[in-house]
This record gives C-alpha cells, structure tokens and sequence, in this order.
C-alpha cells in the first residue's frame, strides 16, 4: 500500500476529518490505517506520504494541522500533531 496515491490520502484525510466533525480532529494514522488496514508495518510505511498530504491540504486552507490542541505552521511543525477541518469563518 505504500504505493497510494496523494489523492487517495487527502480523499482519506478530509472523509475522516468530515465524520468526526466541527471542533474535533483526527490523529493522522488514522488516515494510514484507512487505507492500509491494521497491519502496523503497513500503515506505517504510509506515514511520511500522509504528512505530506496534510501539510498540502493545509496550505489550500482546507485543514489545520494542531499541534498541542492549537493550529500549527505547516511548514514548521514537528512532533505530535492531529488533523481537523478548519473552524467555520
């Protein structure tokens, strides 16, 4: 499954982000477990393409990227972080 494409990803990440709803947010395995199943080693290896994915949803301002409950730089964030769909304006 390492071979998924980033549309696959985003589709994943938004679908995801989406159910849990308003003011709630989703850790990005998640989103790797979706696509990949249970299998640790598996959704593992989809990690660093699931991090890309966010940061460029992100930057289309079509997520937040949250680190410690607060929106975080996507091009400066490290860590722990989870995924949410931006507040209404």
């Amino acid at each position: 499954m390492a071979d998924t494409p980033g549309e696959d990803i985003e589709a994943a990440i938004l679908r995801l982000a989406g159910e849990r709803g308003a003011g709630k947010s989703i850790c990005p395995s998640e989103a790797a477990r979706a696509l990949a199943g249970s299998d640790e080693k598996a959704w593992s290896r989809l990690m660093p393409a699931v991090r890309a994915a966010a940061v460029a949803l992100a930057k289309d301002g079509r997520i937040v990227i949250l680190r410690k409950g607060k929106p975080a730089d996507p091009d400066a964030f490290k860590g722990v972080y989870r995924l949410a769909l931006p507040p209404e304006a």
